[in-house]
C-alpha cells in the first residue's frame, strides 16, 4: 500500500476498475466493511482520509474530531486497500472555495435542517474526489442514511461515471451504531446512548411483525428515547430510501431515522425497511469489543 497526498499521484498509481472509499479517519470495522466490498469489486482500491472542515458547523466539533494517521494506515494497509489518500488542506482547496454544490430537497430535512450547509460541504468534497481520483465506483455505509441518498443524487445529476453502492451498518456488540464518535461518549451516558439502537430495533421487530403504520413505528422509537433523561431526540422520521423525502407512507423501501444529543455528543442511526420482503434492516452486529476501544 502507498500513501499518498496528491490527486496526481492517486491517479498514476491507481490501474483497472477503482473502488474509492471516502473517509475522515479514525476508521473502525464500519470502515474497513467498506474497504473489503471494493476489495472484492475492484482492480484497484482507493481510501481517501480528510477531515472535511466545510461539512462541520460548529469549529469546536472540527477541533475535537479523532486523528491518528499512522493508526488509520495501518488498518487500510490490513484491509487490503492499495492507496491511502491523505492530502493537506492546502491540497483539498488551495483557495477559499468559490463553488459549493446544493443538492436541494434530498438534504432538506432531518440532517440538513439541523446542520445547515453540512450537504453542501459533503457535496463538495465528494464530488471533488470523484473529479480528483476518477473511480469506477464508490462506497459509502448505510449509517448515515441521508448523506448516501445527497451524494447518490449529486453523482447522478452531474452525470459522475460512479456506482454509488451503500452498506449495512456495522454496530458494537452491544448495538450502538458504529462512529468515531462513540469514543468521546462518557461512560455514565453508554446507557443513554443504547437508547438509539433499543427504540431502532423495538419499531424493527413491529415491522417485521406486520406494522406498517409510519406513526406508530416513529412512536415506538421516540417512546424509547424518552425514557432516558439524558438522550434528548432532535429528529425522529421515516424517508425514503432513494431521496431522503418524509413519508408517511411504506410503499418503497424506507428508513426511521433519530438524531440524538448524548451530552455533548450528537449520535444517529436508522434501520432500513423494505415492504416487498417485510425484513427490517439492524446492520451486523460484532461480537466482541470494536477497534475504536482497542478490540481486534
Amino acid at each position: 500500500m502507498r500513501t499518498v497526498g496528491t490527486f496526481a499521484e492517486a491517479r498514476e498509481l491507481a490501474s483497472g476498475s477503482v473502488g474509492l472509499v471516502p473517509t475522515m479517519g479514525f476508521l473502525h470495522e464500519g470502515h474497513l466493511s467498506l474497504i473489503e466490498a471494493a476489495r472484492e469489486s475492484n482492480d484497484s482500491v482507493v481510501v481517501s482520509l480528510f477531515v472535511n472542515p466545510l461539512q462541520f458547523n460548529e469549529s469546536s466539533d472540527l477541533a475535537a474530531y479523532p486523528r491518528d494517521l499512522d493508526r488509520d494506515a495501518a488498518l487500510v494497509r490490513a484491509a487490503g486497500a492499495d492507496i491511502l489518500f491523505a492530502p493537506d488542506a492546502a491540497t483539498m482547496y488551495p483557495s477559499t472555495p468559490l463553488t459549493s454544490i446544493e443538492v436541494t430537497e434530498v438534504a432538506d430535512a432531518m440532517e440538513g435542517a439541523h446542520r445547515p450547509g453540512h450537504f453542501a460541504g459533503v457535496a463538495t468534497v465528494v464530488a471533488k474526489l470523484f473529479a480528483g481520483l476518477q473511480p469506477d465506483s464508490a462506497y459509502f455505509g448505510r449509517k448515515d442514511a441521508q448523506q448516501l441518498a445527497v451524494v447518490a443524487t449529486m453523482a447522478e445529476d452531474l452525470s459522475f461515471p460512479v456506482e454509488i453502492v451503500g452498506l449495512p451498518i456495522v454496530r458494537e456488540a452491544d448495538g450502538l451504531a458504529l462512529s468515531s464518535r462513540n469514543v468521546r461518549i462518557e461512560e455514565h451516558l453508554r446507557s443513554p446512548a443504547l437508547s438509539l439502537s433499543r427504540s431502532l430495533f423495538a419499531a424493527a421487530d413491529a415491522f417485521d411483525a406486520g406494522e406498517r403504520s409510519v406513526a406508530s413505528l416513529r412512536d415506538r422509537v421516540r417512546r424509547g428515547i424518552a425514557d432516558e433523561s439524558d438522550a434528548e431526540a432532535e429528529y425522529v422520521e421515516m424517508a425514503t430510501a432513494a431521496g431522503a423525502s418524509i413519508t408517511d407512507t411504506i410503499t418503497d423501501t424506507v428508513f426511521l431515522a433519530v438524531a440524538v444529543q448524548i451530552g455533548d455528543v450528537r449520535l444517529i442511526d436508522n434501520i432500513h425497511l423494505d415492504p416487498r420482503t417485510g425484513i427490517a434492516d439492524r446492520g451486523v452486529r460484532l461480537e466482541t469489543s470494536s477497534i475504536l476501544y482497542g478490540g481486534h
